[in-house]
């Protein structure tokens, strides 16, 4: 198995996770926060993708599907138009108001579009390429698909936690807060 199989597989089953965290979800369950601080299943799903959707079309030289295939219009969210959610206030958090599980499905689905195309146009040799000189050392293709995978990793299981507590605190026991 080469690394972009791995980047591949690894970004496919957080695709593949999306839906089932979603499916039977209500606008309420989506907005949902344990606590003021907390970040809600829409959220986090929204930002897992905003994070791909940015960072995969920055390496593909290509324009993000948030701006080129309308969400940003269709989501109509408080932000920026570039906003992918890091550094956001629990305030700003808080202004997040998707209640529909099918406009972060479609999100999410084209963004994994974009994702496959992209990482087809990758080959091993770009991995050591610097996309980004900032920081010490400077990151590379490689360490920028790291960052991805951990991100979405990360998030896609907050959210299935998040959903299991949810379902508890409406006396439902599905077995998502038991799963993570």
């Amino acid at each position: 198995m080469q690394t972009l199989d791995v980047v591949r597989d690894s970004l496919g089953r957080v695709h593949e996770l999306i839906p089932a965290i979603l499916d039977g979800l209500t606008g309420d369950d989506l907005l949902w926060r344990p606590d003021a601080e907390a970040n809600p299943i829409g959220w986090l799903v929204w930002h897992l993708t905003r994070v791909e959707d940015d960072h995969l079309a920055h390496l593909g030289g290509i324009e993000q599907a948030w701006t080129a295939d309308g969400w940003y219009s269709r989501f109509g969210l408080p932000y920026l138009k570039n906003a992918h959610g890091f550094r956001m206030t629990a305030v700003e958090v808080g202004a997040f108001n998707v209640t529909q599980t099918s406009l972060l499905n479609g999100y999410a689905a084209a963004t994994w579009a974009q994702t496959q195309a992209v990482l087809s146009s990758l080959d091993e040799e770009r991995l050591d390429e610097v996309v980004d000189e900032r920081y010490t050392p400077p990151v590379t293709v490689g360490v920028r698909l790291v960052s991805v995978m951990v991100e979405t990793a990360q998030h896609i299981g907050q959210a299935g936690y998040v959903r299991g507590l949810r379902e508890r605190s409406r006396g439902i026991n599905s077995g998502w807060a038991g799963t993570a």
